[in-house]
Formats: structure tokens, sequence, C-alpha cells
């Protein structure tokens, strides 16, 4: 596998993302340039909301999950119906 197949993590996108940034707010370059980099900086930026809104779902079915296993611990146990009250004395 080569670097470009590699997927960055969140972490090497920001920064990749970040440093583009920085080159195109610094200037100086020709329109080639910048452009090249705006586009790099918008892949970058895409890349880095798909992981994030990946992290925040999984977060979220984390919690639920927790939140419900923390109900099902603070549920009392079903109290025995007049039915088996009966059943027991018959």
């Amino acid at each position: 596998m080569t670097n470009k197949d590699k997927k960055p993590t969140f972490e090497d996108a920001f920064t990749q993302l970040r440093e583009t940034v920085e080159a195109l707010e610094a200037g100086n370059l020709s329109l080639e340039e910048a452009t090249k980099l705006f586009d790099r900086g918008m892949k970058l930026a895409k890349t880095c909301n798909e992981m994030l809104s990946a992290a925040e779902l999984q977060v979220s079915r984390l919690q639920r999950s927790f939140g419900e296993q923390m109900a099902m611990m603070q549920t009392p146990p079903d109290e025995p119906d007049e039915d088996d009250e009966e059943e027991k004395d018959a």
C-alpha cells in the first residue's frame, strides 16, 4: 500500500488543512498554485468533516447504548402479578 492509498488520521488531515490555509493566507502564489491549494484544502476539509461526523455518530451510539444499560439497571424487577400469587396458593 502506498502513502496515497493510506487514509490519513484526522490529526494529520487537519494539520495539512491548517498548513494549506496558512499558505493561501500568506499569498505570493500564482493563480494556478492558489487554485491547486484551494482544491486541496477543500478535499482536506471534506475528509475532516466526514471523520468528525463518523466520530459523532459513534459517540451518539455509545451514549444511547450506555443510557439503555443504565435504565435497565435502575428499573426495579416487576412486582408479582395477582395471578402469580393465586397460582402459588393453588
